[in-house]
């Protein structure tokens, strides 16, 4: 929505501190969809790309014990690996993603691993977290919509048999900022399964999910790098770094002192991102059935460590953002909004400046920029120094640009719906003029649209504050809010007509409102497949559009919840760890696991291969080559830094 930074959730805070504190538009016609004579030619039988982005989510949080129907295939995920069974307890391997505690005082500069001292004993208890949609959307009582807004039973994003979705969920009678009392307290320190505890249609908390925590998260190290793991990333201080710093300070407090009685829920996050879903005891059934009839890729990352604002802008730019002024200018932000990330004296790694000042909404400061050119600012050189040890070059050397101060945590977009400039630039990283796919593909002569469910009212006034601006890469864009081509930002309604009407662009972006896509804490993975559902058996309703249609359904970044998988050191700001992938296609190979290594970029390296158009820029990682893949673990591409096109989930020679 526009009053909250979406990958947080913080700014609820201040209604959660006062606390305690359409039925279907997509017809049963048959539409007759044909190329235009004039469209350019695409490299394979591909004329419309679909692309569902849902909300934080890792690749192990939804498919932990997902098991391919094929014996033949492989999955890469916590069961296969041992670290959990089939019915979600700790397997024979389950050390190997044991929760490690560690220092980083006052004495160092930040550390992107530091020192262990030991394994914790029992995981800290999960919490209830910052924000959590304590009642279900359909269910708000009308004392507490001044905290959630009115209560909703209708939302054009799902099909009329699952609005009572919307009535599922909600937390009541538990509070905000408290451990989760369904979650045992002593539970073995590494994944536990969540609906072992609540019902499946439950909200639960919502993991710290920041730049320079994610680093700390996975722990990447020249003393862990192996033939096997070569970046030497070992995802062992998930627990110990949302326990020491979490979000960050957010409470106004100047300097923000560490609390004076400190304990493992001081930062109200506990355990909870090591919670997953049990696919093999039925959990998130529809993507597990999506998984076994199409293309499912087990090796897809978020694009940089961090979260929603970033990664939903690499989505359509294969880049992250430069700070500037309202003129477009590069520049310099405000200095409470640069990170600093160094420990505050006399604590165990609190953030110097971090997080959100909330009580004083005038004053709000969310740290989210560094000119990582400059190795003397904090944070930059733990990350370089890392990075120049690596077995193999970075991508450009880091990718930083002198002077430049790089997009790193949420801001606004500059631009407004309707295309003018926010009233307050303060809080914005300021009019992009970083390329984007949209450029790219109007310059060809390519149709696209960015439908963001919400965006108008079209689909309903309430749902208008539900729409997500940082998740709109385009909404950034100088290039496109300042001429006709905003006109290619619709709402959700919007794209329900085009498939009617036989109007669908070649490319198109979905976003569902914050109802129904999935983030922690705010909505659940049963609204999000219902959303998905909607969308794919209303394509595939237009028999016509679906023989050449491919629908991409993903997550933005993993929100901070664990995951296994390797993860290759790219640049500065990622790669981050896996996110599911999922391809659904008449050609996609089904039942198939894909396990080329891939990130965001690999979204506009496939539409940029099937228009035959070129990369964004010269330092958009779309530049990179595909991967080529180590016989003995393809998970690792063996020409770092490398990404893929997703060209190998299907098999284009099908009539």
């Amino acid at each position: 929505m526009e009053t909250r930074l979406r990958a947080n959730g913080l700014l609820q805070i201040a209604g959660v501190l006062a606390f305690s504190l359409i039925v279907s538009l997509a017809g049963c016609g048959r539409i007759s969809y044909a190329p235009a004579a004039t469209a350019p030619k695409t490299a394979t039988p591909i004329q419309h790309v679909i692309i569902v982005i849902g909300e934080n989510r890792s690749f192990d949080n939804l498919f932990a014990t997902y098991v391919p129907p094929d014996p033949t295939q492989h999955v890469e995920n916590l069961l296969s690996e041992g670290i959990v069974n089939a019915d979600g307890s700790p397997g024979p391997n389950f050390t190997a993603a044991a929760q490690q505690q560690a220092v980083d005082s006052s004495d160092d500069a930040f550390l992107i691993s530091p020192p262990q001292t030991a394994p914790y004993t029992t995981l800290p208890q999960p919490n209830t977290t910052v924000g959590p949609r304590i009642y279900a959307p359909a269910n708000i009582p009308s004392y507490y919509t001044f905290i959630f807004g009115p209560a909703i039973t209708n939302d054009p994003g799902l099909e009329a048999s699952d609005q009572n979705l919307l009535a599922d969920g909600g937390i009541t009678p538990l509070l905000p900022l408290i451990p989760d009392s369904r979650i045992p307290a002593n539970l073995p320190s590494g994944p536990f399964p969540i609906t072992k505890y609540i019902a499946y249609p439950s909200t639960f908390g919502d993991p710290m999910h920041r730049f320079y925590q994610m680093w700390q998260q996975i722990d990447c190290s020249a003393n862990t790098m192996s033939a096997g793991n070569p970046s030497g990333c070992m995802h062992d201080l998930y627990a110990w770094t949302a326990t020491t710093i979490g979000w960050g300070p957010i409470i106004e407090n100047t300097p923000p002192l560490p609390p004076a009685q400190f304990t493992d829920q001081t930062t109200w996050m506990g355990g909870v991102s090591m919670g997953f879903y049990n696919m093999a005891a039925g959990d998130v059934p529809y993507l597990a059935s999506l998984a076994n009839q199409y293309t499912l890729a087990d090796n897809y990352h978020q694009f940089i460590l961090g979260g929603t604002g970033p990664n939903s802008i690499s989505t359509g730019t294969a880049d992250v953002l430069i700070y500037r002024d309202a003129n477009g200018n590069m520049a310099t932000p405000i200095a409470s909004q640069v990170e600093n990330p160094d420990a505050y004296l006399g604590s165990n790694n609190w953030y110097q400046q971090e997080g959100f000042n909330v009580l004083d909404a005038a004053n709000t400061s969310n740290a989210s920029y560094t000119d990582c050119s400059d190795p003397t600012q904090p944070g930059v050189k733990a990350i370089m120094n890392y990075l120049n040890i690596l077995p193999y070059k970075p991508f450009r050397s880091g990718n930083c640009a002198s002077g430049a101060y790089y997009l790193l945590n949420n801001q606004y977009p500059a631009y407004q719906r309707d295309g003018s400039l926010r009233t307050d630039q303060k809080y914005t990283v300021g009019p992009s003029l970083t390329p984007t796919i949209g450029d790219e593909l109007s310059a060809a002569g390519i149709s696209w649209k960015y439908y963001g469910e919400g965006f108008n009212s079209k689909d309903t006034e309430v749902l208008y504050s539900h729409y997500c601006s940082i998740c709109n890469p385009f909404q950034y864009s100088k290039s496109i809010m300042t001429t006709n081509l905003r006109n290619n930002i619709q709402s959700l309604s919007d794209f329900y007509t085009d498939l009617q009407n036989g109007t669908l662009p070649a490319v198109s972006y979905i976003k569902p409102d914050d109802l129904l896509d999935m983030h922690p804490g705010s909505s659940m993975p049963v609204l999000f497949e219902g959303f998905v559902k909607k969308i794919v058996t209303s394509v595939q309703a237009q028999t016509a559009l679906y023989k050449t249609t491919l629908i991409f359904i993903t997550t933005d970044e993993s929100g901070g919840n664990y995951d296994s998988g390797y993860i290759q050191s790219i640049d500065f700001f990622g790669d981050g760890p896996r996110i599911p992938l999922i391809a659904i296609s008449p050609y996609a190979k089904p039942g198939y696991v894909d396990h080329t290594y891939g990130d965001h970029a690999s979204l506009m390296k496939f539409i940029e291969k099937n228009w035959n158009l070129k990369p964004l820029s010269s330092r958009s990682r779309d530049n990179l080559p595909n991967p080529v893949s180590d016989p003995i673990n393809p998970y690792i591409p063996t020409n770092s830094p490398a990404v893929g096109d997703l060209m190998t989930m299907f098999d284009f020679s099908k009539n």
